[in-house]
């Protein structure tokens, strides 16, 4: 018997190995996946432009939505900043902001911030798709508290801008100099990135850190666009590339942070530092601090307690820093393209989407943007 009971026990194991061998491949246990693939679910599209793409962004104390749209890289009859009220539906209804009258004297608006004032802070790339003329860049104060200073902008000229230069974000300290500083990075449009600091009470600026290894793209550095892999290539560019670009500062304005587009790595500097006239670009380049790798990062935000959010392009995805440094995934979604502005508000991240490696210009003059330009709103844990 137990011989028997042996033999029909190894005949149903036979038996059951067979059939798993044998069975129809959709009768098997599914494939493994990288658990990571699917959307992470808290990502809500707040808003869709057809005709436009939204780039800076800030949130008011009172929640308002204000949005730079940008017309270096297409043109467009719509305003120049806005204030959004966002439909369920996605559709955006936009007032010009903070009036009708000042769209006139804004060009090209990019990157956004809010000081500690609660006062706008733009940089203006001032060029237009299609134009032939020299741009005019300038950081642009928008002053929406009652009584407030109103619209002061303040032209950058050289030598502090080069002409390949790109302005692209700015950050407010207001600790230091008489008025306070502002810092804007210049990806550049060559091989020329740097930090430009403002004085923001004579409106003179100067160039930092010129073409350091912490503003400038990664040597050989590649990266992944829509399914196919690209270097960073000076003459044929194939994506969105560049040194300084997403910037930061610490709740104290003590320190800043800034990452090059092209590059993995972030970096740190404290700010009495980097707006001292006096300091030798000796001095300022040893003052640099590597804080390690992240993505490849283009907006970044900062959280009350020093954290950082920053925007990762090749993972279609929202980091979190922590102060020491530990890394976390704290959204993602395929449709989060070459995410751009990022503005903190309460427990949600406001986030602009980019579409900037499909212009015309990476592509031998064919357009592949898809629209509707997108506005997502992120619900953090």
């Amino acid at each position: 018997m137990r011989q028997n009971g042996k033999t029909t026990g190894a005949a149903l194991a036979l038996c059951t190995v067979l059939a798993l061998a044998l069975a129809p491949w959709h009768a098997r246990a599914a494939d493994s996946v990288d658990h990571g693939a699917a959307p992470s679910g808290n990502v809500t599209i707040a808003a869709r432009f057809a005709d436009m793409q939204p780039s800076g962004i800030v949130v008011l104390p009172d929640g308002s939505v204000i949005l730079g749209f940008p017309r270096s890289a297409q043109d467009h009859s719509g305003p120049r900043l806005a204030r959004l009220t966002p439909h369920a539906d996605g559709r955006p209804d936009l007032t010009p902001y903070p009036d009708a009258a000042t769209q006139a004297r804004l060009v090209s608006p990019l990157g956004m911030t809010l000081d500690t004032r609660g006062r706008i802070w733009i940089v203006d790339e001032g060029t237009v798709a299609g134009s032939s003329a020299s741009p005019r860049p300038a950081l642009v104060m928008v002053d929406p508290t009652p009584g407030g200073e109103g619209v002061r902008i303040l032209p950058l000229h050289a030598p502090a801008i080069r002409p390949d230069s790109h302005v692209n974000d700015v950050r407010i300290d207001l600790t230091h100099g008489r008025a306070g500083l502002a810092f804007i990075t210049d990806t550049s449009m060559a091989d020329h990135p740097a930090i430009v600091v403002v004085d923001l009470a004579s409106g003179t600026a100067r160039r930092i850190l010129d073409a350091d290894i912490s503003t400038r793209a990664t040597p050989g550095f590649a990266m992944e666009v829509d399914g196919q892999m690209h270097r960073f290539d000076l003459i044929h560019p194939a994506m969105g590339q560049g040194g300084a670009d997403g910037i930061a500062i610490s709740p104290d304005s003590s320190v800043l942070y800034w990452q090059p587009l092209s590059s993995r790595r972030l970096y740190s500097a404290p700010t009495a530092l980097l707006g001292d006239p006096h300091a030798t670009p000796a001095a300022l380049a040893a003052g640099v601090h590597d804080e390690g790798e992240t993505g490849v990062v283009d907006g970044m935000a900062t959280a009350p307690d020093g954290s950082l959010y920053l925007t990762e392009l090749e993972r279609h995805a929202i980091l979190h820093r922590a102060t020491d440094g530990t890394l976390s995934m704290v959204a993602h979604d395929p449709r989060l393209i070459a995410p751009d502005g990022l503005a903190l508000h309460g427990d949600t991240l406001w986030l602009t989407i980019g579409q900037w490696s499909r212009l015309p210009v990476f592509h031998n003059g064919q357009d592949r943007q898809e629209r509707p330009w997108l506005l997502a709103r992120i619900r953090l844990p």
